[in-house]
C-alpha cells in the first residue's frame, strides 16, 4: 500500500461514509455503482454492563497504536516492525500435546492459534479442549455478530455440550450423584486458553444447571450406547442453541444474568467445531466458518481437502434448503442483496432469536425487559418476516479418516478466508514447515560447552532470519491475510495502515480474524493403522 493509498484511505473515510462509535451490527449491503455503502441497521452496543466482564483490557497492546477516530489531528499510518509484531502476537496461543511421560501418544501433534481484532472489542471467539471423560480433542472457532455476547457464551458452552452428549450412561450417573450428593464432580474438560480468554462468571451457575439439565434428559433417554459422534455433535449445537432461546425467556430476578441473556440471545455466533481421536475427525460447522485439511502427497506436492461449506445465499445448497422451509411466496424475499432477509449474511447461526421467534414472543419478551435501550438492542422486525423460524445453529458434519498424508487442519473466521483462498493458506502453512524445518539450529554441541561457542551458535540461528519469522503459524496467516500485496508478499506499509486503521474505519476492509492450526502426528497415524 503506498503512501498515496494510504491518504486516499484516511481523505475518503473523512470525506464520505464513516461508521461512527463502536457499533456493531447488521449491515444491510447495498450496491452502489462500484462503490459499498453500509446502511446501519443495528447501532452501537455495549455488550458488557456494569459489574461483568469486560475487554475493554483484552488484547491491550493491539489497542496501543490503534486511532479511535479518522477525526484525529495528528493521524499517521506508520508503526516499525517491532510495534508490528507487538499486535500481531498480543493473541498467540499454542500447545503441545504430551502425555504424563512428555511423550506424545496422540494424533494431534500441538496446535497454534491466534486473534486479530477489527471490531472493538473483538467480537470472535476461540476454544481449545481436551476431552477427560471420552477420548479425544476440541476445537472451535466462533464469530460474532450484533456483538460478542452470543460467541462469548457459545465458546464457554458449547465444547461441554459435546463432551456430555459423547459420555456414557454410567459416567453421566456418577457425575449426577455426585452434584445430588454436593460431592466434587469429575472434570469433564481440561482448557487450554490464552491469558486474556475472558469469561461470563457471573453466569457460571446458571450455565452449569442448564447443562445438568441436558444430561438428565439424556439419562432419561434410557439408551445406551447413546449417540454416534455425528449425531452427538448435533444434538450439542441444537440443544445450546435452544437453551439460549429459553434462558432469556424464564424469569429472572438478577438483573445482571437478565441482561447477559438478552444480549446473549439477541446477538448470534456461527461457530465451526473439530473433534479429533484418533484418526478420526468431526467437523461440525453452522455458518461461515471454514475448515479445510493441508495434505501432502507422496511426491511432496501439496493439496487442499475442505471439511465444510460455507452457509450463504452462495450456497446453492442453503438456498435449496431455505426455499423447502418456506412458502413458494416468500422465494424472492429469503435472499435480499445476497442476505437473509436482506438483513444476515451466514443461513446458520447461535442466537439470532430476531430470526427465529414469532413476532409476537419478541414483542413479549423486550417489553417485559428493563431497559432494552440502554442494553442496545435493537427492536426491529425485517420486512416480509412471516414464517420463522429463518435461522438455524443445526450444524453439517463432515467425518473424515486421517492419513498419514493430512499433515495439518486449519479452522478459522471468515475474515481469513476474505482475503486469502484456501490453496493460499495451505501454501502459507507448507512453506512456513519447511523453513522453520530447514532453519531448525543443529544441536549437537561440542564438548566441553563454553560461553563462546554459544554465542557463535546464536549468531549462526539469527543470520538464518529465524529470528525475524513468526514462530507461531496462526500470526504468519493474519500477517500475510492484511499485509499482502497483488505479488503475495508482505507489504510492510500496507500491513501497518491495515493495523492502525481507526475504529470507525477498520470494519470496512477487513474483520475479525481467528485462527486455530491444528498439526497431526504422522507417525501416530500410522502406526493406529499398522496395529489395526
Amino acid at each position: 500500500m503506498s503512501r498515496t493509498v494510504s491518504s486516499w484511505i484516511l481523505s475518503s473515510a473523512r470525506n464520505s461514509i464513516v461508521l461512527q462509535g463502536k457499533g456493531r451490527f447488521y449491515s444491510i449491503c447495498v450496491p452502489d455503482r462500484n462503490k459499498i455503502k453500509w446502511k446501519l441497521v443495528f447501532s452501537r452496543t455495549n455488550l458488557y454492563p456494569a459489574g461483568s466482564c469486560s475487554l475493554d483490557n483484552t488484547f491491550s497492546l493491539k489497542k496501543a497504536f490503534r486511532h479511535t477516530s479518522t477525526e484525529e489531528e495528528h493521524f499517521s499510518f506508520q508503526l516499525s516492525p517491532s510495534q508490528i509484531n507487538d499486535i500481531l502476537r498480543a493473541g498467540e496461543l499454542s500447545h503441545k500435546i504430551l502425555d504424563l511421560n512428555g511423550k506424545n501418544a496422540n494424533s494431534v501433534l500441538r496446535f497454534e492459534s491466534n486473534q486479530l481484532a477489527s471490531n472493538a472489542p473483538i467480537e470472535d471467539r476461540r476454544s481449545a479442549a481436551t476431552c477427560l471423560q471420552t477420548k479425544g480433542m476440541l476445537f472451535g472457532v466462533f464469530d460474532g455478530h450484533a456483538g460478542s455476547a452470543c460467541a462469548q457464551a457459545v465458546s464457554e458452552r458449547l465444547l461441554h455440550y459435546i463432551a456430555v452428549s459423547l459420555m456414557s450412561r454410567q459416567t453421566l450417573e456418577e457425575i449426577e450423584l455426585a452434584v445430588e450428593c454436593m460431592k466434587p464432580v469429575l472434570p469433564i474438560l481440561q482448557w487450554h486458553k490464552h491469558p486474556n480468554d475472558v469469561e461470563y462468571r457471573e453466569v457460571t451457575s446458571q450455565y452449569f444447571e442448564n447443562l445438568r439439565v441436558y444430561w438428565q434428559h439424556l439419562l432419561d433417554l434410557d439408551t445406551e450406547p447413546g449417540f454416534s459422534l455425528e449425531e452427538a455433535m448435533i444434538c450439542a449445537f441444537k440443544r445450546l442453541d435452544s437453551d439460549i432461546s429459553l434462558e432469556v425467556q424464564a424469569p429472572q430476578e438478577n438483573e445482571l444474568m437478565r441482561n447477559i441473556a438478552l444480549q446473549v440471545a439477541f446477538s448470534g455466533a456461527t461457530a465451526c467445531v473439530a473433534h479429533i481421536d484418533g484418526v478420526h475427525l468431526h467437523v461440525a460447522n453452522t455458518g461461515d466458518c471454514r475448515a479445510i485439511l493441508g495434505v501432502q502427497e507422496e511426491d511432496g506436492t501439496w493439496s487442499t481437502l475442505p471439511l465444510t461449506r460455507d452457509h450463504n445465499a452462495f450456497d446453492e445448497s442453503e438456498i435449496r434448503r431455505l426455499k423447502r422451509e418456506h412458502p413458494r411466496s416468500e422465494e424472492k424475499t429469503l435472499f435480499v442483496n445476497d442476505r437473509l432477509l436482506g438483513i444476515l449474511m451466514p443461513s446458520r447461526a447461535f442466537g439470532d432469536v430476531q430470526l427465529k421467534w414469532s413476532k409476537e414472543l419478541q414483542h413479549s419478551v423486550l417489553e417485559n425487559s428493563c431497559d432494552v435501550e440502554a442494553l442496545n438492542i435493537y427492536q426491529y422486525v425485517p420486512p416480509n418476516y412471516h414464517t420463522p423460524p429463518y435461522l438455524t445453529a443445526e450444524p453439517e458434519v463432515t467425518y473424515h479418516k486421517l492419513r498419514s498424508k493430512d499433515k495439518f487442519l486449519v479452522i478459522a473466521s471468515d475474515g481469513l478466508w476474505e482475503m486469502l483462498s484456501n490453496e493460499k493458506v495451505v501454501k502459507l502453512v507448507a512453506e512456513h514447515l519447511t523453513e522453520l524445518n530447514m532453519q531448525k539450529p543443529q544441536l549437537a554441541f561440542e564438548k566441553p560447552v563454553n560461553l563462546g561457542y554459544m554465542h557463535s551458535l546464536l549468531l549462526q540461528r539469527k543470520n538464518r532470519g529465524i529470528a525475524s519469522l513468526d514462530q507461531n503459524i496462526a500470526t504468519h496467516l493474519i500477517r500475510h491475510a492484511i499485509g499482502s500485496n497483488e505479488y503475495g508478499e508482505v507489504d510492510q506499509e500496507k500491513l501497518a495502515a491495515m493495523l492502525t486503521l481507526p475504529e470507525d474505519l477498520a470494519r470496512m476492509y477487513r474483520d475479525d480474524i481467528t485462527v486455530t492450526v491444528v498439526y497431526f502426528n504422522s507417525e501416530k497415524i500410522e502406526n493406529d493403522y499398522r496395529d489395526n
